[in-house]
């Protein structure tokens, strides 16, 4: 099988296996699993924050950001497609009492600067308190650039307000920044995240630790999110076993980012020149690809046809469909990750190109 479904479906290798067995371990509830704090205070390091805090998932790390951020009728202002917004089951409002104002994106991934500073509230009791801008990067396997990511810090605090980053892939971000610039990619993490108050890191997309993420702040601002990962039911015992995991993850496993990069590309070029060869770039149309993850817009009838032949030869992706201006739309998703290799890419290409013959075929 040829998992592209997501970056979350990969397994520990021996030698993560091999640490997490060994690994010393405490209660973390009561601060004294010593894996733990090894790990919390390598990543604020590792960043540039005073402290940070280990939790079981991003969706956690996310809503505890926004409610040790945000009081009950406050307000957030993020993306109509971050994850926090849409992807997270409606967390902020439903257990934080937050209000979130979604904003439009860019072609680029982007909110513009302007539609943020226009929907920050005035200070009267008609309206919500504004008090958070939310980013996520990457969002939708598309870079947000460190200049852009500076200008939305230094808007926020221009008007007094908090800033988090959903950073679940920011090295994915920082990996293909690093790739432009010739720059080291912990260094371009760094610039990425300077000046936010907080930022959330997953271990387990794309770093292959197989649970975990991380919330980083100010020590202010992570003993305030300690009491609300206990009021989500976040607090761990011995979790040391899964924090052995993402020590390793962001040791060893961060610059070997670039490699799923050069796989996800290689990919789009080949999807792109077949459907280019068979005469079908109306139905399929590969999208350019940034990081890690690639779309591709299809025709429903088409889509239907082409992920079944894909299933059959043992390829998962994700897939759903969407209005278009030209009309209903299925839009693909394939995620590479470190247990997708450049040959399991040219496996999937074959495939790929025997599916499209096939539908050229059926249309005879």
């Amino acid at each position: 099988m040829i998992d592209l479904r997501s970056d979350t479906v990969t397994r520990p290798n021996a030698q993560m296996r091999e640490l997490m067995a060994k690994a010393e371990v405490g209660d973390d509830v009561f601060g004294d699993d010593p894996s733990v704090n090894r790990l919390q205070g390598y990543a604020a390091e590792l960043l540039g924050f005073e402290a940070a805090l280990f939790a079981p998932s991003g969706t956690m790390t996310n809503l505890i950001a926004l409610m040790s951020h945000c009081q009950r009728g406050d307000e957030a202002i993020l993306g109509q497609n971050w994850h926090t917004y849409k992807w997270e089951a409606g967390g902020m409002a439903v257990l934080g009492s937050i209000q979130p104002q979604p904003l439009p994106h860019q072609a680029d991934g982007s909110i513009a600067l302007a539609d943020i500073a226009g929907a920050i509230k005035p200070d009267d009791p008609h309206f919500a308190r504004t008090r958070l801008i939310v980013i996520e990067n990457t969002t939708g396997g598309q870079v947000l650039p460190v200049a852009y990511m500076q200008q939305v810090q230094r808007l926020a605090k221009q008007h007094g307000l908090a800033c988090h980053i959903d950073g679940a892939r920011i090295f994915n971000a920082a990996t293909a920044l690093a790739a432009q610039d010739g720059a080291d990619v912990y260094q371009k993490a760094r610039e990425l995240t300077a000046g936010y108050d907080s930022v959330s890191i997953c271990l387990s997309k794309g770093l292959g630790a197989p649970v975990g993420s991380l919330l980083l702040g100010s020590t202010s601002f992570i003993q305030k999110a300690i009491r609300i990962r206990k009021m989500l039911g976040g607090g761990m015992r011995q979790a040391g076993i899964l924090a052995a995991a993402g020590l390793f993850a962001l040791e060893h496993q961060v610059r070997r980012l670039a490699d799923d990069h050069q796989h996800a590309a290689l990919l789009q070029q080949g999807l792109m020149a077949q459907a280019e060869a068979f005469g079908l770039s109306d139905v399929f149309q590969p999208a350019p690809v940034q990081s890690n993850i690639l779309f591709c817009d299809l025709a429903p009838e088409f889509a239907a046809f082409y992920q079944q032949q894909l299933q059959q030869q043992g390829i998962l992706c994700t897939g759903g469909r969407y209005q278009a201006s030209q009309g209903p739309r299925v839009r693909l998703r394939f995620v590479t990750h470190l247990d997708i290799s450049a040959a399991q890419i040219q496996q999937v290409l074959l495939a790929s190109e025997n599916a499209l013959r096939a539908w050229c075929l059926t249309q005879q």
